[in-house]
């Protein structure tokens, strides 16, 4: 019986989130042309907070005192792009009458506005936020972003407070014979 261990639970969360961001860069921005929209970029880069500190409790494979600083800088990284993602899903559910018009794109405000103005104009949402260009079973893409922001909060969520959870686990139903 196969049983994760919770370095291999990391590595899969990992590799999950890798997988969604090479998705958003190489499927939907290079071969579709879509271009990502700020918050779009937001929840990208709270992506690449999940990977790096999942990636980083595998490589490291701590006790459980480790795995609990992993996992909760996992749990905020994912719980960043969930609400990321949650406004993005409301912006999108708005009337297009109620959304302000497309402003520049969040290089230009980068390097031309205060950070603070960068952060209130793009949570703020802009016509391109709001756009739908693509939709499976009935979820645009920040949709499922939220989905899976939600399910690696859960993972790392438990690996928070029950660190031993699946090493307990996996001890015991290691005794077990197979049917």
């Amino acid at each position: 019986m196969f049983l994760l261990s919770t370095r291999l639970l990391n590595f899969l969360v990992a590799i999950s989130a890798l997988i969604l961001i090479l998705t958003g860069i190489l499927y939907f921005q290079n071969r579709l042309g879509m271009a990502p929209c700020p918050l779009c970029i937001f929840q990208r880069i709270a992506f690449m907070g999940v990977a790096l500190f999942c990636l980083a409790a595998a490589i490291h494979n701590p006790g459980a005192r480790g795995i609990r600083i992993y996992s909760s800088l996992a749990f905020v990284s994912a719980s960043i792009g969930a609400g990321i993602a949650a406004r993005h899903v409301y912006l999108q559910g708005r009337p297009s009458d109620m959304m302000p018009s497309c402003g520049p794109d969040l290089s230009y405000m980068m390097q031309n506005f205060p950070l603070q103005e960068v952060f209130n104009t793009v949570f703020r949402g802009s016509g391109d936020c709001a756009d739908l260009h693509w939709a499976f079973l009935g979820l645009t893409i920040p949709g499922w972003a939220l989905v899976w922001f939600v399910g690696f909060m859960v993972v790392t969520g438990l690996l928070v407070w029950k660190p031993d959870a699946v090493s307990a686990l996996q001890n015991k139903w290691a005794g077990r014979k197979l049917p």
